[in-house]
């Protein structure tokens, strides 16, 4: 399989899309050809009479092969709920294999393939299938990123600790400020930074235009992955 890594963070929302489209910027600003996927998502919209997703259109918007949105995205569901019961009432069942098969095509595609995950670390697919199994199935070491507001040193250890669990490797985290006004910033990140025993890839402070080339610049590219 190609180098790669699988994009989680500490809960939804906290720029896990940001993240992965700086990291696609940043690979390719390096000189190597880089494609995003995202095996589930949940939120469609249309685009030009398709249905996609607005985190799916961004990985494509920054990666430097066109791929097919079918391998980019296997699974798309309409309401922006938890995939597992979006799956459910659609009688769609995700199939691990699947996801497995679309991410060999497009590790032949291109020198790194940047998975990001949907929701947190542990967000259920169906009755026997987590984002964990994904990150697992995949063989990709794993980038945290950590939403920067209260509660969040709780949330990345707990996360870090469930990567730790499965046997995969963290590569590193970055630290994304989403509350503008969180107090004691400087010693939370300082506090993740001792405690987390990872390299910090990135800050990036509260953007209120934040763009993949601005994260890009910001970016430190985990040395497994351009070497």
């Amino acid at each position: 399989m190609a180098r790669g890594c699988f994009v989680t963070g500490t809960d939804t929302e906290i720029g896990k899309t940001l993240i992965s489209a700086g990291l696609l910027h940043a690979f390719r600003d390096q000189g190597l050809s880089a494609v995003g996927m995202k095996p589930v998502a949940a939120g469609a919209i249309e685009v030009n009479g398709q249905q996609t997703n607005e985190d799916v259109e961004a990985l494509i918007a920054e990666s430097s092969i066109a791929a097919d949105r079918a391998l980019v995205n296997p699974y798309l569901f309409s309401p922006p709920i938890a995939p597992h019961i979006a799956a459910e009432e659609t009688n769609t069942r995700i199939d691990a294999d699947r996801i497995v098969d679309c991410f060999r095509q497009l590790s032949a595609m291109a020198d790194i393939v940047v998975v990001e995950g949907v929701g947190g670390f542990r967000v259920p697919l169906s009755d026997d299938l987590d984002t964990t199994d994904l990150a697992s199935n995949l063989g990709l070491p794993v980038v945290l990123v950590v939403g920067l507001r209260l509660g969040c040193i709780n949330h990345a250890l707990l996360t870090a600790e469930a990567i730790r669990a499965r046997g995969l490797t963290c590569i590193g985290w970055v630290a994304n400020q989403i509350d503008p006004q969180m107090e004691r910033l400087k010693q939370n990140i300082a506090a993740l930074d001792s405690l987390l025993e990872m390299p910090r890839l990135a800050y990036l402070e509260h953007l209120d235009d934040p763009n993949p080339e601005t994260v890009a610049s910001r970016l430190r590219l985990p040395e497994e992955l351009v070497v």
